[in-house]
Formats: structure tokens, C-alpha cells, sequence
């Protein structure tokens, strides 16, 4: 009996399609768990980033009146962007694996499948040479294997620094109490010059006063 022969050979027992033979979880159970972890990290992600939101807000609200409480709100805000995008590379890892996970169910059910034809080949065909096919099938798992492992070892998420650059955070800072501050000077309006004309003195006026002016000289010159 060939390789091939073997690997087409039917299981025996109930429930053995849905158990490897050391016991596993089957492929619909490994699936369900994945799905599960993807769903509460995406409920993770929305609320780092509802988190992220209150944080900028408070750095705003704060600014350099309180450089201490608005700098802790953008360090606050550092660590869950931090967080955010290692939960990326988690579901993207995950979302490969799943992926995976599922062709090698669908695989499985077509080489299931393509034993049930081998077999009927072999009835039709006789001096069908399976040696050929077993080493064909051997070299295709082969570079299964390498590609498997290939992918796993880029996906994995790299980590972070744990430190933060203070004049950075500084300079984030004055860059949103500049915003603010341009927001509120396109908000306010200047007052409209008056586009009528003062009143100007009458000629008569102006001859009064320059006489008076003139004869308290002459009486101050007499004395």
C-alpha cells in the first residue's frame, strides 16, 4: 500500500473527522474561538480610541495654564496609541491565522474529496502508477510547510519604546493652544469705522476766539 494510499485510507470511529488524532480542537471549534478573540479586540480598539479622544481633549482644555495636567493627558494618550496599534498587529497575526486556518479545512474536505475519486481511479485504472502522484503530493505539502512558516515569521507585531520625548510632547501642545487661539481670532470681529464726518467748527467761531486771543495779549503788555 503507497503513501497516498494511506493518507485516502478511511478514519474509524465516531466523531474522528472532527478530532486530529492527538485529541485536538477541530477546525470549526479552532475558528469559533478565533472569531470570538477578533470580535472583543475590535470592541478593545473602539474604546483605546474614544480614550485617545478624551485625553487630546483634556490636554486642550488644560493647555499651559496647567502644563503638568495637560502633558499627563498627552502621555495618557501616548500609551493607548501604543496599545492601539500593537492590538493592530494582534488582529492581523489572528486575521492570517484564521485565513489559514479555514483553507486547511477547505483543503481538507477536497483532499477527503480527491481520495474518494483515487479510489475509484484505482478501480477504473488499475495500473495507475501513484508513486508519481505521492511524490507530487509530497513536494506540494513541502512548500505548504515553507510558506506557512514564512508568514509567520513576518506577521509577527514588533514592539514599542516605553519612552516619550517631553519637548515633543511640548511642542504638540503649543501646537493645539495655536489652533484654539486661531479658531477664536477667525471667530471675533473688529468694529466698523463710522463713515460720516465730524462736524467742523464755523468760521465765525474760529474769528472769535482768535480776537479774544489777541486782546488778552495787548491787555497783558499794558500792565
Amino acid at each position: 500500500m503507497s503513501k497516498i494510499t494511506k493518507l485516502f485510507k478511511p478514519s474509524g470511529g465516531a466523531g474522528s473527522s472532527s478530532r486530529s488524532r492527538k485529541g485536538g480542537p477541530s477546525a470549526q471549534e479552532a475558528l469559533f474561538r478565533l472569531r470570538e478573540t477578533e470580535e472583543m479586540l475590535t470592541k478593545k480598539q473602539e474604546y483605546l480610541e474614544k480614550k485617545i479622544e478624551q485625553e487630546l481633549a483634556t490636554a486642550r482644555k488644560h493647555g499651559t495654564k496647567n502644563k503638568r495636567a495637560a502633558l499627563q493627558a498627552l502621555k495618557r494618550k501616548k500609551r493607548l496609541e501604543k496599545q492601539l496599534t500593537q492590538i493592530d498587529g494582534t488582529l492581523s497575526t489572528i486575521e492570517f491565522q484564521r485565513e489559514a486556518l479555514e483553507n486547511s479545512h477547505t483543503n481538507t474536505e477536497v483532499l477527503k474529496n480527491m481520495g474518494y475519486a483515487a479510489k475509484a481511479m484505482k478501480t477504473v485504472h488499475q495500473n495507475m502508477d501513484l508513486d508519481k502522484i505521492d511524490d507530487l503530493m509530497q513536494d506540494i505539502h513541502e512548500q505548504q510547510d515553507v510558506a506557512q512558516e514564512i508568514s509567520d515569521a513576518i506577521s509577527r507585531p514588533s514592539g514599542f519604546s516605553e519612552e516619550f520625548d517631553e519637548d515633543e510632547l511640548l511642542a504638540e501642545l503649543e501646537e493645539l493652544e495655536q489652533e484654539d487661539l486661531n479658531k477664536h481670532m477667525a471667530s471675533v470681529r473688529l468694529p466698523s469705522v463710522p463713515s460720516t464726518k465730524l462736524p467742523s467748527r464755523p468760521v465765525s467761531t474760529r474769528k472769535r476766539v482768535e480776537d479774544d486771543d489777541d486782546m488778552q495779549m495787548l491787555a497783558a503788555w499794558a500792565t
